[in-house]
Order: C-alpha cells, then structure tokens, then sequence
C-alpha cells in the first residue's frame, strides 16, 4: 500500500520554556518537516518520513513518536557516527526564539544514495522545506534529487520556504529555492520568507512570481490575517479561526500539514485552507510545536461551530 504523504528534512528534540517557570524547559519534539507529518497523520493522511537520527536517546525518543503518531519509519536511517539534533525554545514579550544545536547532526549528513526512490515514486505528495535544503550541502543535494525523482514518477512536491539565514547565506537560499520552486507542485510560503527570498512585497506579484515558477497551487501563509490561495485561474484570502495564541511554535508547520492531508483526502484548495487556518490556529494554544496539534475531529468540530455561528 502506497503512503499519501513522505516528507524529507530534519526532526530534532524541542525544548520548549515554561511560562511560569522560566528556568524549565519541557522536553518535546519538533523539525519542520517531522511536525508536517505528524500534522497530516492527525488528520487521517498516511504518512512517512525520509532522514536521519543519531543512534542516540533522543533518535529513541523521535523514532518511537512517530510510531505513535502512525508516521511510517522505514526510510528513517540510523547514523551511529553522528547525533540528533536539539533546539531551545525561549519567551518573552516580542514572542519567542529559537537556539539550535544542529551542526553535524545525522540528519544534516543524509547522502542521496539513502534515498527510498521506489517510495517516492508510489507517495502522492513529496514534503520538503527550505530547512530541507539548508542544513549541509549534502542534504540540499539529496532533497534536490528527491524532487526530480518525485516529479518524474508524477509525485506531487510540496514546499514550505521556511527560511534560516542562521544555515544559509541569503543569495545561497535564493538561488536553491529558485531551483526548487521550479521542481515544485504546490508552495506553502509564510510571507515573511517569501518577501526576503523574492523581494516582492505585494501578494499578487508574490504570487504571480511563483506561478510564473511552474508552481500550480500557492498557499501563502499570512498568520493572523488567514491564508491567501492562488491557482492559475483563482485566488481568495481565506479568513483566519480566532484564538487566543500562547505559543505559535510549529504553527505553519500544521498549516502545511493539515492542508495537504486534505488535499490528498479530495478537498479543493479553498476548503483545505479553510480546515487548515483552523488546524494551526488551535496548535497555537498550547505550548511545544507537536503537542498542541489538533486531531481531525476536533478540527471538523470547530469548524463545524463556525459554520453554525456564519449561518446564524
């Protein structure tokens, strides 16, 4: 049985400081790519995930996550020679920041050779993000090559922007992305990646930019003012679900994933946006970047209240 969804990237242990007790830190887990699988399998997607932990406690720890969440972990590699990576969440009044301790991380050192081409051919949907791409010149070429597989096999690719000028240069992450976006079927981008990496600050050129990429499907994330959606024959700003956030960590990531798991489960892009915006405002209710994503029933529920307070 094929899987809906692989995703490619780097998973790593999160960290997160506790509001009420700033010198602790509650241990979860997080990477851009492994919340997007978690987010998809939530909402009743199959899922996988392509990389690399170290053979360590905390690859233990991600390893036996994803089996929980029924995230595939046959093309997870096992790097005895190299550690999984671990970042710190830290807030305050401006929101919150991230500390990482990633160099050399098993993730960062995946090779193309490793890659599962048979998998990625029968998967419906390729997952990466710019992150994909940054961590080591060798990952960014294996990330390339499982875009090219995917879209020869007739894959779908997505990508999140997701940028990190703290892993690459700005005129690197422009010109990988420019090859990329050119290999991709459907963009996730938050808008303030996407002005950096194009310099554009109109959301019809940004999306004009990307279309003119090949890119079929854009999704351009806006935080608290919804989702704008584009194809090459419509686009509509998909109001936001109102919260009251207390920590967004991960939050584009169930964005991202929750939109493709509807995709893959037959909804059109406005309706998966809509499903989406409620997804990821709910993550930001609670504190981790995977704990607080919601599951597809509570999700059909609140949009289900939504609806019934539309119509009155």
């Amino acid at each position: 049985m094929s899987i809906d969804i692989l995703a490619y990237g780097e998973p790593l242990v999160e960290f997160n400081q506790q509001p009420d007790d700033p010198d602790r830190y509650l241990q979860g887990f997080g990477g851009d790519t492994s919340n997007f699988c978690i987010a998809a399998a939530r909402q009743g997607a199959s899922t996988g995930y392509i990389s690399a932990v170290g053979a360590d406690t905390f690859g233990e720890r991600l390893r036996a996550l994803w089996t929980q969440e029924r995230v595939d972990t046959r093309y997870v590699h096992v790097d005895p020679s190299a550690p999984t990576g671990v970042y710190f969440v830290s807030h305050d009044n401006h929101g919150h920041r991230f500390d990482y301790l990633r160099e050399g991380s098993a993730a960062s050192r995946y090779q193309h050779e490793q890659l599962p081409l048979g998998a990625i051919a029968a998967a419906r949907y390729l997952h990466l993000s710019g992150i994909s791409l940054a961590i080591s010149t060798s990952a960014c070429d294996a990330g390339l090559a499982a875009m090219e597989h995917a879209r020869k096999a007739g894959t779908k690719v997505t990508l999140d922007t997701n940028l990190r000028l703290r892993l690459w240069s700005l005129a690197r992450a422009r010109g990988i992305m420019r090859e990329a976006f050119a290999l991709t079927d459907v963009c996730l981008p938050s808008w303030d990646d996407i002005t950096v990496l194009t310099g554009l600050d109109d959301r019809d050129a940004v999306v004009d930019y990307l279309l003119g990429c090949g890119i079929g499907l854009v999704a351009l994330k806006l935080g608290e003012e919804g989702a704008y959606v584009a194809t090459p024959e419509s686009r509509t700003l998909v109001a936001p679900y109102p919260v009251k956030p207390v920590d967004a960590t991960g939050a584009g990531d169930c964005f991202g994933g929750s939109f493709v798991a509807r995709l893959a489960a037959g909804a059109d892009p406005f309706e998966a946006a809509r499903y989406a915006n409620v997804a990821a405002a709910l993550s930001t209710t609670g504190y981790g970047a995977v704990a607080p994503i919601p599951d597809a029933q509570t999700v059909m529920a609140r949009l289900a209240e939504s609806v019934s307070v539309i119509g009155g």
